[in-house]
């Protein structure tokens, strides 16, 4: 942007802003989103019918105090709208990435929202859940903050693992000393990420869950990959021999030493005055919490952690294709409820594990989401709809990148037989993998950009994946033609 200033007839100096082209596409686009905001709020039932909204990567997410009040079929015909549908008491409008954002913004601006804590209203609307889908629930919200830490690392890590195999710098220089340090830098701190993520999530102190997850992680402790290597030092506490071993990398152990800390630090409010509460509850807290931490939880949710990680690979091994097949199938399942975020914490898991130390689920994953754009691709050409046509192929391109939001709701799922047709080719694509042992370095990645954590595992780890990707998108495509599907007016 640029001030520029001349003269009228008057000899009067005139002031002007000149921007730049980028600067014009932001303002037009600011300018799009406030447009569609006014015409969507008296779809919706106006902006007293509005109790609260948010949003995740492509779907804006209202809380109506009425949705009889909204039209649907008006909704869905507006510019951009690739989607509508409620689940769990919220009225969803997919829009996209990127574009969902600006639109929330214009929202916000437009009527005030609040956009730090949850309104009462929400919380009181919110549908009460099973304590199985509770629980998962929680895990998603923890691990969804923490997504960006692990797919820069997962990045750095397939960046490193070129500049190996291509020998484009020497070893020993400062630029390999820097890219592994900074490649590994979120899995040391994971438990840290994760304290403060799960505090935040339990009603805690953010700042004290970080500061266990800090005790867990201590240079003090050994790290539990090098346990091969090296022998842990033992300390005697209360006639107990405490091993000195750390949890970097772990996701149990600080999930129940954070659990534990909130439930106390509530108890502890409870008694000591709000005068006091700032000296003495931090530090009765954290002492508690650490020593409960490492000598009781800590091994415990190791052990646990093991036990998951275990069973998981045992299946993996001996149900192979079968177990392929019905994840890839399932999978997408657990997105049209959201709780596929959840599976984090068991993928993080195999990460940490010294004995696995690599994620074989993230593969079959990624053959579900892009067995949904396979479909999506089958409707595109077979479809009379403009409106499916329209939104079929940027849909379809989201879900090839990770994103599946948009092509599930906005055309698989109403359509039904193209996301069976889905199902199908995810559960093919995942067999493949299985039989291939396809895996991943990282997590958070899926589709054409997962390719950046497969390749540092191995050349023939990466063919293997895109003909896995072949096959899933494929079969979903074909299965789909088959099928055929009735359209909606």
């Amino acid at each position: 942007m640029i001030l520029s200033f001349s003269w009228n007839d008057k000899r009067d100096v005139v002031y002007s802003l000149i921007y730049t082209k980028e600067e014009e596409q932001t303002i037009t686009k600011l300018m799009q989103s406030k447009e569609f905001v006014q015409e969507l709020l008296p779809l919706v039932g106006g902006e007293e019918n509005i109790a609260d909204a948010t949003h995740c990567a492509s779907r804006l997410r209202l809380l109506l105090r009425n949705e009889e009040k909204a039209d649907i079929s008006a909704i869905e015909k507006m510019d951009g709208v690739e989607g509508v549908f409620s689940r769990r008491g919220q009225f969803q409008i997919i829009l996209g990435t990127g574009r969902v954002n600006r639109v929330y913004k214009a929202l916000v601006e437009a009527i005030e929202i609040a956009q730090t804590n949850p309104s009462k209203e929400r919380m009181e609307k919110a549908p009460k859940m099973n304590p199985f889908t509770h629980f998962v629930k929680t895990l998603s919200n923890i691990f969804l903050p923490i997504i960006p830490a692990i797919v820069v690392s997962g990045l750095l890590m397939g960046l490193l693992g070129m500049v190996k195999a291509f020998g484009w710098i020497t070893m020993d220089s400062a630029w390999m000393k820097m890219l592994t340090m900074f490649s590994s830098s979120s899995f040391i701190i994971l438990p840290i990420l994760i304290g403060f993520s799960a505090a935040k999530e339990f009603g805690s102190n953010p700042i004290l869950g970080a500061v266990i997850g800090g005790i867990l992680t201590h240079p003090s402790l050994l790290n539990p990959a090098e346990l091969g290597n090296s022998t842990p030092e033992y300390m005697d506490l209360f006639g107990l021999e405490i091993a000195l071993i750390g949890y970097q990398g772990t996701v149990i152990p600080i999930l129940l030493s954070v659990y534990v800390m909130s439930r106390f630090e509530k108890v502890l409010r409870k008694f000591i005055p709000q005068s006091l509460d700032l000296l003495l509850i931090p530090f009765i807290t954290i002492t508690f919490t650490g020593i409960v931490s490492l000598v009781a939880i800590g091994p415990l949710g190791m052990m646990i952690g093991e036990m998951i990680s275990g069973s998981l690979e045992y299946v993996y091994q001996y149900a192979g294709l079968v177990a392929g097949f019905l994840f890839g199938g399932l999978y997408a399942l657990f997105v049209v409820t959201g709780l596929h975020h959840s599976l984090h914490a068991i993928e993080v898991g195999l990460l940490a594990d010294p004995k696995v130390g690599v994620n074989f689920l993230l593969p079959i994953w990624s053959m579900a989401n892009v067995a949904q754009g396979g479909a999506a691709l089958a409707v595109f050409f077979k479809s009379k709809n403009d409106k499916l046509k329209k939104i079929a192929i940027p849909a379809a391109l989201s879900s090839f990148f990770g994103i599946i939001e948009p092509v599930m709701f906005g055309i698989n799922l109403r359509l039904i037989t193209p996301f069976i047709g889905a199902a199908i080719g995810g559960g093919l694509g995942g067999a493949y993998v299985v039989g291939a042992h396809v895996v991943a370095n990282a997590y958070g990645l899926t589709g054409i950009p997962m390719l950046a954590i497969v390749t540092p595992l191995g050349i023939s780890n990466a063919v293997h994946y895109l003909i896995g990707l072949a096959i899933a998108v494929t079969a979903a495509f074909t299965l789909t033609w088959i099928l055929r599907f009735t359209e909606e007016e």
